[in-house]
């Protein structure tokens, strides 16, 4: 999607801080960081959100990659992930991502 700031991060057309790559998911820090560690895990497909995701594959590869990036960040098993969908609940990039907060203690809500 060419208006997508997500995918114009994934073709490298903005810059950001990577701290994790492969085929298929990119991982960057958050530029307004609510948290201590706060990074975005986001496929490198443009999906607008959880209720468009229908690859299981994928779907897997994102969850399964969070806890490696906690460990090579140093939050460890103490972090947060939070994936917003739709724009009544905070939702503001429509490219699903996975938010990982940590670093810090948390209150709720």
């Amino acid at each position: 999607m060419e208006d997508c700031i997500f995918c114009k991060i994934i073709n490298n057309e903005l810059p950001s801080t990577k701290v994790y790559e492969d085929d298929d998911v990119l991982a960057f820090r958050d530029i307004n960081p609510v948290a201590k560690t706060h990074v975005l895990v986001i496929p490198k497909k443009h999906i607008s959100s959880l209720n468009e995701l229908n690859d299981s594959e994928l779907a897997g590869k994102l969850l399964l990659v969070v806890p490696k990036i906690a460990q090579k960040l140093g939050v460890g098993n103490d972090y947060r992930t939070v994936i917003n969908t739709g724009a009544g609940v905070g939702q503001t990039v429509f490219h699903i991502h996975i938010h990982i907060l940590g670093g810090q203690e948390l209150s709720w809500p």
